[in-house]
């Protein structure tokens, strides 16, 4: 029996890949970085250093903080997407359901704290959520397991007791790893065939719309 649920944020609460590559895009622009797509696709739900890392020479890394360069990436985001957000569709119904029910959510997720504040007020989600874990509040983001295991923790549940909602492989390893009970995948970052052949995900959903049957997903 599931007795708590919880939520990745980029690609799960909203539907923000698309923002996050163009903020990238005009990030990379400024430091004349021009491989960055292709080391990207393969980032989707890492943290923000360790995509630096990756997606960056060390030329660059050598002159600013990754820490700084992560922040100014993040600006670039906020502000192009804030004018678009919105919950992912079905969200809202379904957490005004867990709340009906006496279901605790958290969110954990690789992002920031400022960026996961910015989602939950801009959606006005924010008194849904019993607990927030970010990536600035872990010492190892995912694919390893400690942002799920303080988020159960958080909601005072062992993690085979909870329904992770996730997007990307990081991710979904990530709430493998950390012992979830269930994990159910959004075909918002990857697709319904990678996600049902590629990865540990025991169901996909196009959206949370796509659900309508509470009950079963809580058994």
């Amino acid at each position: 029996m599931i007795r708590g649920v919880l939520f990745d944020m980029d690609g799960v609460l909203v539907d923000n890949t698309q923002a996050h590559i163009r903020a990238f895009e005009l990030f990379c622009r400024r430091y004349g970085v021009t491989d960055w797509e292709s080391k990207l696709q393969s980032a989707f739900g890492m943290g923000n250093d360790d995509i630096m890392r990756l997606i960056l020479p060390e030329t660059i890394l050598q002159e600013k903080s990754i820490e700084e360069l992560g922040k100014e990436k993040e600006r670039i985001y906020r502000e192009l997407y804030a004018p678009e957000i919105r919950p992912l569709p079905g969200l809202t119904n379904l957490l005004e359901a867990l709340c009906a029910r006496n279901i605790p959510c958290a969110v954990g997720s690789s992002g920031g704290r400022e960026n996961v504040d910015f989602v939950l007020r801009s959606c006005r989600i924010e008194s849904y959520f019993a607990c927030i874990v970010s990536g600035d509040q872990v010492t190892r983001c995912k694919p390893d397991p400690e942002i799920y295991l303080k988020a159960a923790a958080g909601l005072h549940l062992e993690p085979k007791q909870c329904l992770v909602f996730e997007d990307a492989k990081a991710g979904i390893e990530a709430a493998r790893r950390a012992g979830a009970g269930r994990i159910a995948a959004l075909a918002t970052t990857l697709s319904r065939e990678i996600l049902e052949t590629e990865t540990a995900a025991d169901l996909v959903f196009d959206d949370f719309a796509a659900i309508t049957d509470f009950n079963a997903l809580l058994a």
